[in-house]
């Protein structure tokens, strides 16, 4: 039979966990560090937006919670048309819309003006650094899915250890409608020729998991896609409400407790850093133990971290605090794609990858917006820590759910071959 060759841009299975999928890899974590701007900027400019435009902490807080809403619409959105065009046109269209976003959020003359911006623009736009870009790596990826996943994961809390540090010095002597401005230049000159590097794709045949692919199985698990997608979403709240109270306002705290920006943004990126480490050792532990027991042992960790916010706020305290909660929870969203391509079919990876992690942005904005909201009714963020211990109990509880399940159905189909993806 002669040897068949892929179309130019067009790859063969032979690329699947090959040297090119660790070279696309690679280009796409640089990119989700790049993008990963348009979340992690407005918490660094948060009290520069407070002050400037006179509003109080929940007001300040609404531009995070619209850029949570737009990067949520935009893991769906891209996510559904990358299985279907492919990722590099979704992802340059929302690299454009992501630099215009910053420059024209430079331009905002009110913080109404402002959230809109953050929304529709940066929110979206980042999005497809995100979780289509995670379900695009899944894809070149059979032996190390977990490990692939976990690294392009990681250029978001690497953008997040990176972006902090970088822009308090030029928010100082330049202010942040400049820094703004400065962000949205780089990530036009930088992301347009990486995505270009990415044109190669793989067949629908390989997608579809026929002739010539290797063998991608889907799990048993005892539910149904519909009920797991619905679980998955609920889990994806839970435990993004309770990881959005350090991650959103720790900048904040520490200008509340006297310690200000810049040891705030340094606790932010100790915190981010050490969710790289984190995201980095769930991945090799995923491909090991599995997704859903992975996920659970983050939670409970999650957990755990938040409660030493609440006794400990001394300034060397929460930096061991911060690097402590960092290792614990860097895992677990990466861990909810892991899920969806263990047991969902690979054609599906887009759509199912993209709603799931929408609920965790929306978890994000709705515990970004909270924590405030409560920190404005009570003086302080204490009843807020509490409030995200609540919410991470619930995302422990539907994992417990979901392993039981997934045990009990692998029991009951033991030797039985499993369906393919």
């Amino acid at each position: 039979m002669p040897i068949s060759h892929p179309s130019p841009g067009t790859s063969a299975a032979s690329d699947i966990d090959g040297r090119y999928a660790w070279t696309r890899l690679f280009i796409s974590t640089v990119l989700a560090t790049i993008g990963g701007a348009g979340m992690w900027a407005v918490v660094v400019v948060l009290p520069s937006v407070q002050a400037e435009f006179g509003v109080d902490r929940a007001d300040a807080s609404l531009p995070y919670t619209m850029t949570m809403l737009g990067f949520a619409l935009g893991n769906v959105v891209i996510g559904r048309s990358i299985d279907r065009l492919g990722f590099v046109l979704p992802a340059l269209i929302g690299a454009l819309m992501l630099g215009a976003g910053f420059i024209l959020a430079a331009l905002a003359g009110s913080i109404t003006q402002f959230s809109i911006v953050q929304g529709l623009l940066i929110g979206i736009g980042s999005s497809a650094t995100f979780g289509p870009l995670i379900a695009d790596i899944s894809h070149w990826f059979v032996k190390r899915r977990g490990i692939a996943v976990a690294t392009a994961a990681s250029g978001n809390y690497l953008a997040g250890a990176l972006w902090p540090v970088a822009m308090p010095p030029f928010i100082l002597s330049e202010g942040w409608r400049t820094t703004y401005i400065g962000i949205g230049v780089i990530c036009l000159v930088t992301m347009l020729p990486l995505l270009l590097m990415l044109r190669r794709k793989l067949p629908r045949e390989l997608l579809a998991g026929g002739a010539g692919a290797k063998a991608i199985l889907t799990q048993p698990i005892g539910v149904s896609p519909g009920l797991l997608q619905a679980m998955l979403v609920v889990a994806g709240l839970g435990c993004c409400v309770a990881m959005s109270m350090p991650q959103v306002h720790i900048v904040a705290y520490c200008m509340d407790l006297g310690y200000g920006v810049a040891r705030g943004a340094e606790m932010l990126s100790v915190m981010l850093a050490a969710g790289v480490v984190s995201r980095l050792a769930s991945g090799f532990l995923a491909d090991r133990i599995g997704g859903i027991k992975t996920l659970l042992l983050g939670s409970v960790l999650q957990c755990l971290a938040l409660f030493f916010y609440i006794p400990f706020d001394g300034l060397a305290s929460l930096y061991i605090v911060s690097l402590v909660f960092g290792l614990s929870q860097g895992g677990i969203v990466p861990c909810y794609a892991i899920i969806v391509r263990e047991y969902m079919p690979a054609s599906e990876a887009g759509r199912r990858v993209g709603t799931v992690v929408m609920a965790t942005i929306l978890g994000m904005a709705l515990g970004g917006w909270m924590s405030g909201w409560i920190y404005d009714l009570t003086g302080s963020y204490a009843m807020a820590f509490l409030n995200g211990i609540a919410w991470n109990l619930l995302n422990i509880a539907v994992m417990v759910f979901l392993l039981l399940r997934s045990n009990k159905a692998s029991r009951v189909r033991f030797g039985r071959p499993a369906e393919q993806a």
